[in-house]
């Protein structure tokens, strides 16, 4: 990522001459510095030497897809991903979302669309470096600093943006880590949907309540015997389960 103070960065991944061209002005409006390219490889490799901010990613690309590449960027960066479609159909959503896009959007949209959802994703804290299955280890969590919340076996470092299951540092997502870190916030509310995007995304959108449904998913996996702790309220939301 780059430093504070400089420029944001943004790699814009898109065959498409002039949808490429209004994300290229749209983006360099809001300040970021930006490189474009129209293949998925040429994206991977993008993020890799260009160490963006901001990763627009079109889903339909030639050669490797955009959900395929957006799973190897994720392999190396906690960059936002921005994933961009021109279809509207609903396994594709849930598949980018599970690879780990951040918002996804479907074309046509506005530049006022597009600025909003990134203005919402840079509203939130980001890690500073990518998480990685191999990163969790068995030791014991290393000293916390300031507001650490606890739940059970699980134990959330705010400020270090760190999470632990019995010991056990948990390779969470960003937003998998801000859902978690709201709920454990205050374990007797009932969240809706709506007010985890508002919360978690920057957005109350109604439409992308599927986003929250994915992500709290993806979060229950990674937190194995501890998924129960997420609990569904029927036809309303979540809220962490009593100890």
């Amino acid at each position: 990522m780059s430093a504070p103070g400089n420029e944001r960065r943004a790699v814009v991944v898109e065959d498409d001459e002039d949808v490429r061209s209004l994300i290229e002005f749209t983006l360099t409006s809001q300040g970021f510095e930006v490189r474009s390219v129209d293949t998925g490889l040429a994206g991977v490799e993008a993020v890799g030497t260009f160490d963006p901010d901001l990763v627009t990613l079109d889903l339909g690309l030639p050669g490797i897809d955009g959900i395929e590449t957006c799973r190897r960027i994720r392999e190396t960066s906690d960059v936002y991903i921005v994933m961009i479609t021109a279809r509207d159909e609903e396994i594709d959503r849930l598949i980018g979302l599970e690879t780990g896009a951040d918002d996804f959007l479907s074309k046509p949209f506005s530049p006022r669309e597009l600025q909003a959802r990134v203005n919402a994703l840079f509203r939130r804290p980001r890690r500073t470096t990518a998480s990685s299955e191999a990163e969790a280890t068995s030791a014991a969590p290393p000293a916390l600093s300031n507001e650490v919340l606890d739940h059970g076996p699980l134990k959330v470092d705010v400020d270090g943006r760190r999470a632990f299951k019995g010991g056990t540092e948990l390779s969470l997502t960003r937003t998998e880590f801000d859902l978690l870190t709201e709920l454990m916030r205050t374990p007797a509310r009932v969240w809706t949907r709506e007010a985890l995007l508002r919360s978690v995304w920057g957005t109350d959108w109604a439409t992308d309540t599927h986003l929250v449904e994915v992500h709290v998913g993806n979060l229950r996996r990674k937190l194995g015997d501890a998924s129960s702790l997420v609990h569904t309220v029927r036809g309303v939301g979540y809220r962490m389960e009593a100890r």
